[in-house]
């Protein structure tokens, strides 16, 4: 098989995954006698990459693999094929949701110390049915206290390959800029908390390890 075969097949099932595809997963499509290298699927990547460039649409890479996606310079123009634009996400589950990327893993219990306030079960629940965040373990400490964590799903959602992408905690400070910022969209299930606005931020944060 030759090169323009494989990028053609590699382009083609990048179209159709619903879901981002790794360069293992390409490889997963050829017989064994066919089989390129991941060096091969990479290079043809990167060539798609280059080809893309000045389109509308980019192929990018996230946590779980590649995917082709609409540039976000055009988000203005094909939002508009959907007639209703979503909510965005309460002040609560912004808080509790930047608190675990930025402080995980961590408790419910140190949520609530931070922020003040009780966390809704709601929130916690939500956050895991989007399979945003999940139990990595338990705090060695009365109760043993269940600790989250973010997943690859909440990578790839906010177009992330890593959690060293995400934008410093002090450009965060405020949490409707976080909201402005990440575009996020509401869960449709907790209520906003009736109190005055807080901001995130604990100096402790920018040594956290992510």
């Amino acid at each position: 098989m030759n090169t323009e075969q494989l990028r053609n097949i590699i382009e083609a099932a990048l179209f159709a995954a619903s879901d981002p595809l790794s360069a293992e997963r390409l490889q997963d499509l050829f017989d064994d006698e066919q089989q390129p290298s991941r060096d091969t699927v990479l290079q043809i990547i990167l060539q798609l990459q280059e080809e893309y460039a000045e389109r509308g649409i980019e192929l990018k890479e996230v946590a779980t693999g590649f995917r082709f996606q609409v540039r976000q310079d055009m988000s203005a123009w094909v939002s508009r094929l959907w007639e209703e634009r979503p909510q965005r996400y309460t002040r609560a589950t912004l808080e509790t949701l930047a608190l675990i990327a930025y402080r995980q893993p961590i408790t419910r219990a140190e949520i609530e110390d931070v922020r003040g306030v009780t966390v809704s079960s709601s929130i916690i629940k939500s956050l895991q049915e989007r399979e945003w965040i999940r139990v990595v373990g338990h705090r060695d400490v009365p109760g043993r206290p269940a600790m989250f964590a973010t997943t690859r799903q909440f990578l790839d959602y906010f177009n992330l390959k890593s959690l060293d992408e995400l934008p410093p905690l002090a450009e965060l400070m405020d949490i409707d800029k976080l909201n402005a910022e990440l575009d996020l969209r509401d869960l449709g299930s907790d209520v906003e908390e009736t109190r005055p606005p807080v901001v995130v931020y604990d100096p402790a944060f920018e040594a956290a390890e992510l």
